[in-house]
């Protein structure tokens, strides 16, 4: 895991500045990051850290020939009135040009009302919920929505002979986006919902929800839970109750095996095929030097994944708005620049759709895999550019 004095030196290095301090000079980009940096998802907050201090570093700590500075605020998990308050701060104290982090969707919405009412462009860095983008003007996404990752896999299964699945989410806005996006492109193609089951997002035991699916003997499970303790809780239960051996499949999205937390997850994880937008394992030559370079900073023990990737990517966003807008930070010509900004990005060809102000990518379908020792997710499939359902026009 990174540590909290080798991410502060790097962070230093490329003017990371705490909550506090001075208003920023006319030569001066201020960035406020929302974030959460304490609790059990800390390691957001890190990852979003090491993707901004690595685009930092490679850019001479500058954006469109600018000084930057980082003004982080911790929401410590879900916590809207906290990111709305932190965001006001932003805006009044600290006099930012950009917010960006919004680890949590309902943190994302609180920022966004903000964001819209001071006219200050804000950056999502991870957030999935679709409708974030439609809900502020001065909202865009470098990061993906849920539907986005979902829908595809129910296309790969239909693809692959699969006709008769069982779901089961979290029971939150994320868990239902993902059952929706996959059902809905699901049945569109044939396939049949034989069974749904939604779980409470803090579950701790599978165990019932398991032997249910057992008892009713689906083809193949699609479930989806946000990354951390509760995909391997899962895991763990699956093969304990002999699912596999049932001759029942197993796919999910992305954060079942999400990079930072897989090597903990184990061999459980082995064999899933999963749909997401970017695996540490990704074969391109920007996402070499990416790994390349967060190791160098960071070490071995956490890796990269989607959430630095975004943070990264966030930057990137900025630094190409203010290309085109000619390094002003005007709000109004800010969102403008953004909409229809392509650029290559560690997880491949990305967009910030000209309408939606949402990401369209590639959606990668992976199987969990030991390569050289470690767990990975590979790709082997793939469908491209894809923009978010639930904003597609018919």
């Amino acid at each position: 895991m990174v540590t909290q004095t080798r991410l502060a030196t790097v962070l230093s290095a490329v003017a990371f500045l705490w909550a506090g301090a001075a208003p920023a000079a006319d030569d001066t980009i201020r960035i406020g990051v929302i974030a959460t940096y304490s609790g059990p998802y800390a390691d957001y907050g890190k990852q979003f850290d090491s993707g901004i201090a690595l685009y930092l570093k490679e850019h001479g700590g500058k954006i469109a020939g600018k000084k930057v500075e980082i003004v982080k605020k911790d929401t410590a998990g879900p916590a809207p009135d906290a990111a709305k308050r932190f965001a006001q701060e932003l805006v009044v104290r600290d006099k930012v040009n950009f917010m960006t982090g919004l680890d949590f969707s309902p943190n994302a919405y609180a920022v966004g009302a903000v964001a819209a009412e001071a006219k200050i462009p804000t950056i999502v860095m991870n957030a999935a919920s679709s409708a974030i983008t439609t809900s502020s003007p001065y909202v865009a996404r470098v990061s993906f929505t849920v539907q986005q990752v979902s829908a595809p896999m129910a296309d790969w299964a239909l693809k692959n002979g699969i006709k008769e699945v069982f779901t089961v989410v979290s029971d939150y806005a994320s868990g239902v986006d993902s059952e929706t996006a996959f059902k809905k492109a699901f049945t569109a193609g044939g396939g049949k919902i034989v069974g749904e089951l939604r779980t409470p997002l803090n579950n701790p035991d599978f165990s019932a929800y398991v032997q249910r699916i057992k008892d009713e003997k689906p083809q193949a499970v699609f479930f989806f839970f946000p990354s951390g303790v509760q995909p391997p809780a899962f895991l763990k239960t699956w093969k304990e109750r002999g699912l596999e051996e049932a001759g029942i499949k197993l796919i999910a999205t992305g954060e079942a095996t999400d990079d930072s937390y897989l090597e903990a997850t184990g061999d459980v994880a082995l064999g899933l095929i999963t749909s997401h937008h970017y695996s540490y394992a990704h074969d391109s030559e920007k996402n070499k030097k990416f790994v390349r370079d967060f190791e160098a900073e960071f070490g071995t023990k956490l890796r990269p994944s989607y959430f630095a990737v975004a943070a990264y990517d966030g930057l990137a966003a900025i630094e190409g708005a203010l290309a085109k807008t000619k390094g002003s930070v005007d709000g109004a010509k800010v969102m403008e620049a953004l909409k229809g900004l392509q650029f290559e990005s560690p997880r491949g060809p990305i967009e910030i759709d000209a309408v939606t102000r949402d990401i369209v990518q590639t959606v990668y379908v992976r199987r969990t895999e030991k390569v050289g020792g470690k767990l990975v997710n590979v790709e082997f499939d793939k469908f491209e550019r894809v923009k978010d359902p639930a904003k597609e026009t018919k």
